[in-house]
């Protein structure tokens, strides 16, 4: 199975050739087109209980998508919004993702939830992130392009641009300065994440988008 993704960093989309007997899983409603010999399959993203946990708390669809190949296909998948896409590899590691970050990986990716504190519900970056481990790939996306970072230090990140994380990663969230600095900036709250380990970050935010739009209707 081989995948490679195209019209990056602004409309990515994942391309994904499957050999006969190939899988794939990925989130509800990210298939943009396939080949006929290809069949689909839903089922409850990893049981009744916890599909409905990850829609309630991580921001993830209660359900997943199965694609398997009868004989050799293209599958094309893509996410809601535009923005770049990121392909990992997991090696029986743990990664940790944002709230409506995920969109597919190899059947040997296990997804679960993980408690991200109160805090960080606060922050609006969600009290749950998603927590992906095992073997295989795992395909993310992003509102804007993606840049990564390699953390030792403390590392300041603006709210809504955290996406993706590994777990050797502290985070923490705080004033962005003083009181008046932080209100008076617009900064308000962000993230303070902490290595050794590596972060994913996003160009642009949701609620960066949600600000302007709102300026420009009243």
């Amino acid at each position: 199975m081989e995948s490679e993704i195209r019209n990056r960093p602004a409309f990515a989309n994942i391309h994904i050739t499957l050999d006969p007997g190939d899988e794939v899983i990925a989130e509800a409603d990210a298939m943009a087109s396939m080949n006929a010999s290809i069949t689909m399959t839903t089922r409850w993203s990893g049981g009744v209980v916890k599909g409905i946990a990850k829609r309630v708390f991580g921001g993830e669809s209660m359900f997943v998508n199965v694609f398997k190949a009868e004989e050799e296909g293209e599958l094309v998948l893509t996410q809601p919004f535009p923005g770049d896409m990121e392909c990992i590899d997991l090696k029986g590691t743990t990664m940790f993702l944002q709230p409506g970050a995920f969109i597919a990986c190899d059947p040997g990716v296990k997804l679960g939830l993980g408690w991200a504190g109160i805090k960080m519900g606060i922050a609006r970056e969600g009290l749950f992130r998603l927590k992906v481990s095992g073997e295989g790939r795992v395909w993310f996306g992003a509102y804007g392009g993606i840049f990564t970072r390699e953390i030792d230090e403390e590392y300041i990140v603006d709210s809504g641009h955290l996406v993706a994380y590994e777990p050797s990663i502290g985070i923490r969230t705080g004033m962005a300065g003083g009181v008046i600095s932080s209100l008076m900036s617009g900064e308000g709250l962000v993230t303070r994440v902490k290595g050794p380990g590596r972060i994913y970050m996003q160009s642009r935010s949701f609620s960066g988008l949600a600000a302007w739009t709102n300026a420009h209707l009243w």
